[in-house]
């Protein structure tokens, strides 16, 4: 049985080169949303709700994402501006787990990622209000035409609320799927609560 599979292991050296190595592998191998990530929440109370939603940058500063501030997991994060984010690319048999606090990015970076999206979905952001009470669909199509209709060719404006959160990491864990559940895993902390200090490691039992 082989163990060490040393074509594949886990190097440790900086957990952020090591991302954007492994995030490009996915790229290139996964068949949808390779920039899929789970993103988990909490309220002040603790109690958790996780869900997917789409990677839209990432860098030395951290893992941007974007959603609407009135639905649930906007008001979680800025009730509790703590999250982690869960990669699992099953074509690389490969995760990453990341952790860390969470703070909105400024506005005019929102606006430039809200106007390069698709013009319906610019729309869909106006009409919806995320994860409020909905009669019906047909009450949503509505909003979405009479939203199409009020903008016409027109610019959409960004709702304020419409908004983009970044994670910046604490904690980076890389794992590796080994046979017979042999699986590696390594854990990356950063020093001075990630504050330019660097990052310590350590391999993890599975």
């Amino acid at each position: 049985m082989d163990l060490d599979r040393t074509h594949d292991v886990i190097p440790a050296r900086d957990p952020l080169a090591l991302f954007d190595a492994w995030y490009a592998e996915a790229r290139a191998s996964e068949v949808n949303d390779s920039n899929a990530v789970a993103l988990a929440t909490a309220t002040p109370d603790g109690l958790p709700s996780v869900r997917m939603v789409l990677l839209k940058g990432h860098g030395p500063d951290g893992f941007v994402f974007y959603t609407n501030a009135h639905s649930r997991k906007g008001g979680e994060l800025l009730a509790n501006p703590n999250a982690a984010l869960l990669f699992h690319w099953k074509s690389l048999r490969r995760q990453i787990r990341i952790e860390g606090p969470v703070s909105e990015v400024d506005p005019a970076m929102a606006d430039d990622y809200f106007h390069s999206r698709a013009r319906d979905s610019q729309l869909g952001a106006v009409a919806s209000d995320q994860s409020a009470p909905l009669d019906s669909r047909e009450t949503f199509v509505a909003r979405f035409q009479e939203v199409e209709a009020r903008f016409g060719e027109g610019e959409i404006a960004r709702p304020p609320h419409w908004t983009g959160f970044r994670l910046r990491p604490r904690a980076i864990e890389f794992w590796i799927d080994r046979p017979n559940r042999l699986h590696e895993r390594r854990l990356f902390t950063a020093a001075n609560d990630g504050e330019g200090g660097g990052w310590s490691s350590t391999l993890l039992y599975p």
